[in-house]
């Protein structure tokens, strides 16, 4: 009897737990909003109140100093931050889609968006993977330093012809062009296997790395089929997308044979490891290098959804990727739903 009431009690204490977090998870959300609304509105009354006049700098230093005398212990309002206000009323002011979505991040993240993104389009794909995926501060700077906007958005896959329409935005997103691991122990000449047990070593950034909705699931999973035996170098899941996702190391360039090894596994997987409720499985090869036009031609007649992308073990951010982007209009279809 005693067993009995010591299992219910700690579901009890559990299940009460977890409500008082999703209440304080609520609670900071809401603060959250009210915040960025007051910054917002904040704004706004400057905007309004410069048109047509000649204020400069000095009327915002003075509101800065009169605004931390009443408001003694109460942080946020320096001249430097009243005109990042501005700047986010003046921003967003104009992009309706964008302005409801500004108060879903905190105004540190909102800020460093203002700071190092140049165009609309790029500030929104920022804000919705911050707030989709719950980066932390530190993560969204690395995330634009390592440029995965541009990244993401010039990856090659065949997942057009491959993936249902259901999926596909989704599925793209999923894949980079390029991949920028801080693996500081692994040297610039290094094998397949070296490499392989530097990412298991630091599976977590690997993982966050690789877009923040993947789970690890193993490293030389084995299959078997016909008696013989063979081994993905790691397998992974996509929670979004509910499907298995098989990763290939590459220390060198793209060669059309990788295609015809992942359609195979991806084929085992389907019909041996994946379960009903799953989406088919999906394949990434990571190679040191590419040729996009090599890379086309591979993958113009694959029936699995297969991505190729390169990778670096390097602090330093890709070359400058201008000029390569799609279409705004394309881009923004993509972002759609995220």
């Amino acid at each position: 009897m005693r067993k009995m009431f010591t299992a219910d009690y700690h579901r009890l204490l559990t299940e009460i737990k977890e409500r008082v977090r999703l209440a304080q998870y609520a609670a900071l959300r809401a603060v959250n909003k009210e915040l960025i609304s007051l910054y917002w509105d904040i704004g706004r009354l400057i905007v309004q109140r410069q048109i047509g006049n000649t204020w400069g700098k000095s009327v915002v230093e003075r509101l800065a100093k009169d605004l931390k005398i009443e408001f003694t212990g109460v942080g946020g309002f320096s001249a430097q931050n009243l005109w990042r206000m501005r700047q986010f009323y003046d921003t967003y002011v104009v992009q309706p889609k964008l302005s409801p979505l500004v108060r879903e991040i905190s105004w540190t993240k909102n800020v460093i968006i203002l700071m190092y993104c140049k165009n609309d389009l790029q500030r929104e794909f920022y804000i919705r993977m911050t707030r989709k995926f719950g980066w932390t501060k530190d993560v969204l700077i690395h995330q634009i330093e390592n440029k995965t906007y541009e990244n993401t958005l010039l990856n090659q896959t065949n997942f057009d012809q491959t993936v249902p329409e259901s999926v596909r935005r989704q599925a793209k997103l999923a894949v980079k062009e390029e991949y920028i691991f801080n693996l500081l122990e692994l040297g610039e000449e290094h094998s397949e296997l070296e490499f392989q047990r530097a990412i298991l070593a630091r599976i977590e950034t690997f993982l966050r790395e690789m877009g923040g909705l993947f789970a690890f699931l193993g490293s030389q999973y084995r299959l078997e089929l016909d008696g013989q035996e063979y081994f993905i170098d790691l397998l992974l899941y996509h929670r979004g997308l509910k499907s298995l996702v098989a990763v290939e190391l590459k220390i060198g360039d793209f060669i059309p044979e990788f295609v015809g090894k992942m359609q195979f596994y991806l084929t085992v997987l389907d019909r041996h490891v994946r379960t009903p409720e799953e989406n088919p499985s999906m394949g990434i090869i990571l190679c040191k290098g590419k040729r996009k036009t090599i890379v086309e031609y591979a993958l113009w007649e694959s029936n699995k959804p297969i991505g190729v992308a390169t990778y670096k073990i390097s602090r330093h951010i890709p070359k400058d990727l201008k000029g390569q982007l799609p279409e705004p209009a394309q881009i923004a279809r993509l972002l759609e739903g995220l």
